[in-house]
């Protein structure tokens, strides 16, 4: 049984972080801001979670699904078109602001160890608050999101080899430095041994039975948190991080074609996990020695915000891109990383910080993830600013052109459910020189279609933004499932936008009535050609065509 103390910790930590997300909602603040400062509310301020350490167990599942759809993000294809500046800026930007928060901090007390460690938990990036942010503002699919992103994913490989070296430290320390360097040898090569053995697996007994449970949602999502947990126990045996062990599984079905749909179901239970995390670890803070530290905490957060997207500037700069695309691909490394935060305390476990490198990170990580979703919405501005100085210029860029930015999906035609009547209707408005895009939960549906498809779930917030539902021309659904249609029917209406259902019968008419549905499709009374018709009758689609 679940203690009632920490019950009673767990509600609060959850009821904490729901009211602060609410009252931060204006600010628009990143979720994991929120979190923090919910932690800080109920540990330091107010003393209504006492020990946060029993709860930190509950929310080790979210940071184990956390790396675990990072590894699932990993698009090598998109990577590997930037794949030459991806490398040369993300292991430049790692080495060299480790280096240089290495001086900092240094500079501002910290003793040497300390401060190496302490540099490079700075010189990593939030994957997690940057990748939600780039994707509100739709640009994860332009150029400098998608040489941003691959710049994150270099820094997390960075932490989990980090991870898997402290991993092999003995707690407290290691005195004798050939007993140090044996446990780091001994760990990587489990990481070796581990991946190897997991990329064979993949790509020979994976394909079949993932192929065979895509067919059904729940068996796909079961499926994939069974293997993610199953590699995470295998690297828990073989004496490494789970954090790894999470990554390599996700890495592994990263390049499965059901990868979207996972990401939109694995999202929401890492989400309330992670929040767990992030409130437990507000709550854990010690604020004691902060007014001590102001001016180290001061620099450091300078450092971070201005300090580290000038070091990545000229690194992407010298590959001659414009000086928009130089901006604002350098500007999303302006935050300490969640896995930061994970690194420290696991430093401290062996010995190598102590107390205020934890203050100073706490804080400068609070505030610079605050402050960077504003700077990078501003990076258009910043970008002509810098330009007019000619400093990216004088640094290489402008040597190509920039992108225009890729135009957002719209005037488009939804369609969803590819039973035959959903095929028939997809070809049907093909031919016609409709840009349609159909969507299923099923793969096998939508081989073969002469439209752009997706397969996913349109239940999730997070499919339908990337579907465009507000600029849609209309969303048609096929589907025979009756609660599916009122919520499609619901959300078209929320979203000013027609659409025409797939009615059984006359009984489910009522409720859909109530969403001012468009038209209704009747296939035991009405043809697919008839349907059409009625369409352009109605002025849903235009005249002509076949």
């Amino acid at each position: 049984m679940v203690p009632h103390q920490l019950f009673d910790s767990l509600s609060l930590m959850v009821v904490g972080a729901a009211v602060v997300m609410l009252a931060a909602r204006p600010l628009r603040l990143p979720g994991i801001v929120s979190y923090l400062v919910a932690g800080l509310l109920l540990g330091p301020v107010f003393g209504l979670v006492a020990d946060a350490e029993d709860t930190a167990v509950i929310s080790e599942p979210g940071i184990v699904l956390l790396l675990f759809l990072v590894g699932l993000e990993l698009d090598l294809g998109k990577i590997g078109e930037v794949g030459p500046v991806v490398l040369f800026a993300g292991i430049g930007q790692v080495v060299l602001t480790a280096l240089a928060g290495w001086g900092l901090c240094g500079l501002l007390g910290f003793p040497m160890v300390e401060a190496l460690v302490l540099g490079f938990a700075l010189s990593i990036s939030s994957t997690v608050v940057m990748v939600k942010v780039l994707g509100d503002r739709g640009e994860l699919d332009s150029l400098h999101g998608r040489i941003a992103v691959g710049i994150f994913l270099i820094e997390d490989l960075f932490v989990l080899l980090a991870l898997t070296v402290l991993k092999g430290l003995p707690a407290g320390g290691a005195p004798d430095p050939g007993a140090a360097l044996a446990g780091v040898g001994v760990a990587l090569a489990g990481v070796a041994v581990l991946m190897a053995a997991v990329v064979v697996f993949s790509r020979r007994a994976l394909p079949r039975p993932f192929a065979w449970a895509a067919s059904s949602p729940p068996t796909l999502f079961v499926w994939s948190l069974c293997w993610c947990f199953a590699v995470v126990a295998a690297a828990h045996v073989a004496g490494l991080s789970l954090e790894m062990g999470a990554f390599v599984a996700g890495l592994s079905l990263a390049q499965l074609p059901y990868t979207r749909d996972l990401q939109h179901r694995i999202k929401p239970l890492m989400n309330f996990f992670v929040a767990i995390f992030f409130v437990s670890l507000g709550a854990g803070m010690e604020f004691g020695g902060l007014s001590a530290m102001w001016w180290p905490v001061l620099a450091t957060i300078v450092f971070v915000l201005a300090g580290k997207p000038l070091i990545v500037l000229p690194l992407v700069a010298r590959f001659g891109y414009g000086s928009a695309t130089s901006v604002k691909a350098s500007l999303p490394v302006c935050q300490v990383s969640e896995f930061s935060f994970i690194l420290l305390p696991i430093a401290a476990g062996a010995g190598l910080v102590g107390e205020h490198a934890g203050i100073l990170l706490g804080v400068a990580g609070l505030v610079t993830m605050a402050a960077s979703s504003p700077l990078i919405s501003s990076g258009g501005r910043i970008a002509g600013w810098l330009a007019r100085t000619g400093l990216p210029r004088w640094l290489g860029a402008d040597k190509l052109r920039d992108p225009e930015p890729p135009a957002p999906l719209s005037g488009h035609v939804i369609l969803i459910g590819m039973n035959s009547m959903g095929i028939q209707l997809a070809e049907a408005l093909h031919r016609r020189g409709e840009n349609v895009l159909a969507i299923d939960t099923d793969p096998r549906k939508l081989r073969g279609l002469p439209c752009a498809t997706l397969h996913a779930n349109i239940e999730y917030q997070s499919v339908l933004e990337e579907i465009g539902l507000a600029r849609a021309k209309l969303v048609v659904s096929a589907l025979r499932i009756e609660d599916a249609n009122d919520l499609i029917a619901y959300r078209c209406r929320e979203a000013g936008v027609p659409c025409a259902i797939h009615a059984v019968d006359l009984s489910v008419m009522e409720n859909l009535l109530e969403h001012n549905v468009a038209y209704f499709l009747l296939p035991k009374v009405d043809s697919v050609p008839a349907q059409a018709a009625e369409l352009r009758r109605l002025g849903l689609l235009p005249e002509g065509g076949k």
